[in-house]
């Protein structure tokens, strides 16, 4: 009998199946899953809502805090719902155009997390290059140039990937060994040349993640040679505790996405349960941690959230 024509065939539902191994261990993994994002989703907006209210904090770094504060909640809230209804219930239908969906945010969340951190690192070499000009440099129009730019090149750069798996035809299995969509995880799914999707899914991280921290790195590399031009030590240390909060957030961000990246790609001797149970730690951690660095890490965040939750807020 004659094969059927691939081409007409294609999933309207898929499933997700969470992390495949460990299906008896999932509602115990819940639970570790629960407590991070209930802190994550509680440390976000409350960062949101101390920089919204706190006029002293309505300041050039920030406002790029709380951006990065919405990614974040946009990155895990696209991923852990649905990871934790899995962990619950099981395995779990979801509908091509809510798997795209999630794609797109997914992605979204991540290169825009990025561009943030950029951004973030351009305003520390402003602060601690030129720092007579900062104010001058870093105005409310610049930085609401900045956040369009953000939005843009990353709306610009995951766009192409919907219509990269749109255009796929999926007549093999609809399982998704995963516990969300991703791009590459969904296009393996097609009885088709997903060349194109590889090809161009290497291109996107190269172009903007692996970009933003080579120029993050020049911009320290120029931020360390003005700060060992400083006559003090204590200036110098002074200078460099002003980077530290960006510093540790570009740790939690860069070290699990390289990682998480030459896994996929190079370790194909690594099960698949330990693939997918980093997958999804690398869209949660940092969302949980970041909040955490801010307030340890910056006195001024420190001084305004004991005044905001003081009697004597009002004369904050």
């Amino acid at each position: 009998m004659a094969a059927p024509n691939s081409t007409t065939i294609s999933h309207l539902t898929f499933v997700l199946v969470g992390i495949p191994g460990l299906e008896p261990w999932h509602p115990w993994i819940s639970i570790p899953f629960t407590l991070m994002y209930t802190a994550a989703a509680l440390g976000n907006c409350g960062l949101l809502l101390l920089i919204a209210t706190q006029r002293r904090l309505h300041e050039p770094m920030f406002i790029f805090f709380s951006m990065l504060a919405v990614a974040d909640l946009l990155l895990s809230t696209t991923t852990v719902p649905n990871t934790l209804a899995i962990f619950w219930f099981g395995p779990k239908d979801i509908s091509f155009t809510s798997c795209l969906t999630q794609v797109f945010f997914l992605h979204f969340g991540i290169n825009s997390e990025s561009a943030i951190l950029l951004a973030m690192g351009f305003d520390r070499y402003v602060a601690v290059c030129d720092p007579l000009r900062y104010t001058t440099v870093l105005t409310n129009e610049k930085i609401r140039k900045i956040a369009t730019a953000v939005v843009l090149r990353t709306f610009c750069v995951i766009v192409p990937v919907v219509f990269l798996l749109k255009r796929l035809p999926f007549c093999a299995s609809n399982v998704i060994r995963h516990s969300y969509c991703d791009h590459i995880g969904v296009a393996r799914l097609a009885c088709a040349d997903i060349s194109l999707d590889i090809w161009y899914g290497l291109a996107v991280p190269i172009g903007t993640i692996i970009l933003d921290f080579v120029l993050i790195a020049v911009s320290y590399v120029l931020i360390l040679r003005a700060v060992f031009k400083l006559p003090t030590k204590d200036a110098r240390h002074k200078t460099l505790g002003t980077c530290g909060s960006h510093l540790c957030i570009i740790l939690l961000f860069y070290v699990p996405a390289f990682f998480n990246f030459l896994t996929n790609r190079f370790g194909h001797n690594i099960p698949k349960h330990v693939h997918i149970l980093l997958a999804d730690m690398y869209v949660l951690i940092p969302s949980v941690l970041n909040p955490v660095v801010y307030g340890m890490k910056t006195k001024q965040l420190r001084e305004q959230m004991v005044c905001a939750l003081s009697r004597k807020a009002r004369w904050c």
